[in-house]
């Protein structure tokens, strides 16, 4: 009797968890209509600001048109869809939570939100815009006339925007497992090493290769690692404040 149950309660989490996806999905198709419709105006925007506005557009091929419109259509989408994923995601963890925890963690949603949008303007005002320039003083040193198409252009940008954006998500992932157990400030200091190798070598990737670039992305990269580690510890001696106070009332004595 007990095992039928346990596989009963198996299968309406199951269910549970493809309720939410279906939401969220319908939700990303839902902020897609919406990308298509936004789409022109923001590309015509982004034609004329620096460092699109100095240079000429060209289409490769007789689908490039109809891919930026897409490309746009996703990546609105994706912000769009975020905060509400976050939400269900909160939602589907909310039963194994403490009633304090479950307020707690529900503030990380905005601010994982806010997080986001300020990765996304830190990758495009300075990340994106170094990249492109240092790319552009290069092929002026070797003298090559620089022809772009709009998705390799379009694809460059968002290539370097959204891995930034997710990575300043670090501190709302790490308090939120804090929250759950998962993680812990010794754990943290641990791996320390590991994790500002992992966010060099990201910043390396994403940057021209030069050193004051991967510098420049490295460090507010190992910031947000940081003020997260200072962020684990005050969540982490909060839990064992009350957890000494239950053991006071609860526990033997």
């Amino acid at each position: 009797m007990t095992n039928n149950d346990e596989g009963m309660s198996l299968v309406e989490h199951l269910g549970e968890l493809r309720k939410r996806i279906i939401w969220v999905l319908l939700v990303l198709i839902g902020g897609m209509v919406i990308g298509i419709i936004v789409a022109q105006p923001l590309i015509l925007y982004l034609k004329n600001v620096p460092p699109a506005s100095g240079i000429a557009w060209n289409a490769f091929s007789p689908w490039d048109s109809i891919k930026l419109y897409m490309n746009f259509a996703l990546v609105t989408g994706l912000i769009a869809t975020l905060p509400f994923a976050l939400y269900q995601i909160w939602s589907f963890l909310k039963p194994g939570l403490r009633v304090e925890e479950q307020k707690a963690s529900l503030i990380f949603i905005p601010l994982a939100f806010l997080l986001f949008l300020i990765g996304l303007a830190f990758a495009y005002f300075v990340v994106f815009k170094m990249a492109f320039i240092f790319t552009s003083e290069i092929s002026e040193r070797l003298d090559i006339k620089e022809t772009y198409g709009i998705t390799q252009y379009f694809t460059f940008m968002f290539n370097i925007l959204l891995p930034i954006g997710l990575i300043f998500e670090l501190p709302i992932i790490i308090m939120f497992l804090t929250k759950l157990r998962i993680l812990n400030p010794k754990r943290l200091h641990k791996l320390r090493r590991y994790a500002y190798m992992i966010l060099v070598i990201v910043a390396a990737m994403i940057t021209p290769p030069d050193l004051i670039s991967a510098v420049v992305v490295s460090l507010p990269m190992i910031l947000l690692y940081e003020v997260s580690v200072w962020l684990s510890g005050s969540i982490y001696r909060k839990q064992l404040i009350k957890d000494q106070e239950w053991e006071e009332e609860f526990g033997p004595k």
